[in-house]
């Protein structure tokens, strides 16, 4: 079935091990693959595919565009499609959140936007250093690597990643640890090693990581830690954001307000290829062609995300994520009472949850292997794919929502049902 892919391709490729079919087609929350075989989709291209697959209404603003000989392709240069999505952008995401910032296009994907904020704050500041947390995830290039915490993904530069240090998330060393207070520490003590930053740079909720959660509380004082040492917050939403916690930002319901904001994945809404990077004005410090690339410019996913943004006119999308969020972190909590074994861990916030195993790291990934035997796509995330990550688009009908947590209920009964027996054998 993959034979041409195992042939041609790279050893590098992935998720073609974890879901080993030929897709042909998809619809809202389901891909069907060459012999016709439905799966219910639990990945959403890994968070750029917020509206699920192939939404009609943007796939008719797309074909429109096309049928009239819309531009592709245009560096920087203005187009209408470009034009609509800064002006749309702007009267219905910034402006009724009180939030002013210049939009810079760096290139079409999410480690693009995160490489552009850090030369920025770099440039603002005139300082080399950035803080990132332990378990981050920002990309794969140079940059963004340096800020990420994964050891495998690090040691793939081939080359040291400096100029960054890494701190302790919220929650790391338990309740009973404020890791600020370690944090803000390093900035007091003139003798801690540390250089003062040019920023600091997070998820609010650590996707790849592991689907660690920021608090409310602990978002606002590492604001006003950021604040008072003069130091750029940067906010990497790139995954979690666009709807992913239920508010178009994550970092809304702290009421905070960063001083960049890097988005990409569900910002196109339709899987296009597009990255956005959003700044206070006072921070446009970028001469003329100073940061650039070839793809800033795709018209097609200009078109397709002012559409999507007309999905952000009325609450409806935050309430939508609200209920099922409740759906789903039921059930996990469900399964992790009904296999008190597992010493199970429910985490997330909004459509991004996670059930953790801290007895079995291998226990998710065998779950996702069971789950795509049954017909439903799940991936893992964590530093050691421990946790078993419900990432669903945000319009998954419930009925289709329900489908898909029955399945995943039975592939843990089944993942552990042969771990039984094998542990059984070697007794």
């Amino acid at each position: 079935m993959l034979e041409i892919f195992e042939k041609h391709e790279s050893e590098v490729r992935g998720y073609c091990r974890s879901f080993p079919t030929v897709f042909t087609r998809s619809e809202g929350s389901e891909l069907f693959d060459r012999q016709g075989r439905r799966y219910i989709d639990f990945f959403a291209g890994a968070g750029a595919l917020n509206y699920g697959h192939n939404h009609p209404k943007l796939k008719r603003a797309l074909i429109e565009y096309i049928q009239r000989d819309g531009i592709t392709h245009s560096l920087d240069m203005a187009t209408v499609a470009k034009e609509q999505l800064l002006k749309k952008f702007n009267e219905i995401i910034l402006e009724p959140r009180g939030l002013n910032y210049k939009i810079q296009f760096p290139g079409p994907t999410g480690t693009n936007a995160v490489e552009s904020a850090l030369k920025l704050a770099r440039k603002v500041t005139g300082r080399h250093n950035v803080i990132c947390f332990n378990n981050g995830f920002h990309g794969m290039t140079l940059g963004s690597l340096a800020v990420t915490g994964n050891m495998f993904k690090r040691q793939g530069a081939g080359v040291p990643l400096s100029h960054t240090t890494a701190m302790p998330f919220d929650g790391q060393f338990g309740d009973k640890v404020d890791t600020l207070d370690y944090l803000e520490n390093h900035l007091l003590n003139s003798s801690s090693g540390v250089d003062l930053p040019a920023a600091i740079i997070l998820e609010t909720v650590q996707a790849e990581g592991g689907i660690n959660v920021a608090s409310k509380e602990w978002l606002q004082r590492l604001a006003h830690i950021a604040k008072k040492h003069e130091i750029l917050l940067v906010v990497d939403d790139i995954q979690v954001g666009c709807g992913r916690t239920g508010r178009f930002f994550s970092f809304e319901e702290a009421g905070i307000k960063p001083d960049i904001v890097c988005l990409s994945k569900s910002i196109s809404g339709y899987g296009m290829p597009m990255a956005l990077v959003l700044f206070k004005p006072e921070l446009d410090v970028w001469a003329p062609g100073e940061h650039n690339g070839t793809f800033r410019g795709f018209n097609f996913g200009f078109i397709t995300a002012a559409q999507a943004l007309e999905f952000w006119r009325d609450d409806t999308i935050t309430k939508g994520v609200e209920e099922r969020s409740k759906m789903v972190r039921e059930r996990m909590e469900k399964i992790a009472s009904e296999h008190p074994e597992l010493k199970g861990e429910v985490r997330g916030r909004g459509l991004i949850m996670g059930l953790c195993s801290t007895t079995d790291k291998e226990l998710a990934g065998k779950v996702s292997a069971q789950a795509f035997e049954r017909g439903l796509i799940v991936e893992t995330a964590g530093s050691d794919d421990e946790v078993l990550k419900v990432l669903c688009p945000l319009n998954i009908s419930t009925s289709l929502l329900k489908q898909g947590l029955d399945i995943l209920e039975e592939s843990y009964r089944a993942a552990l049902s042969k771990v039984a027996k094998r542990e059984l054998a070697h007794a």
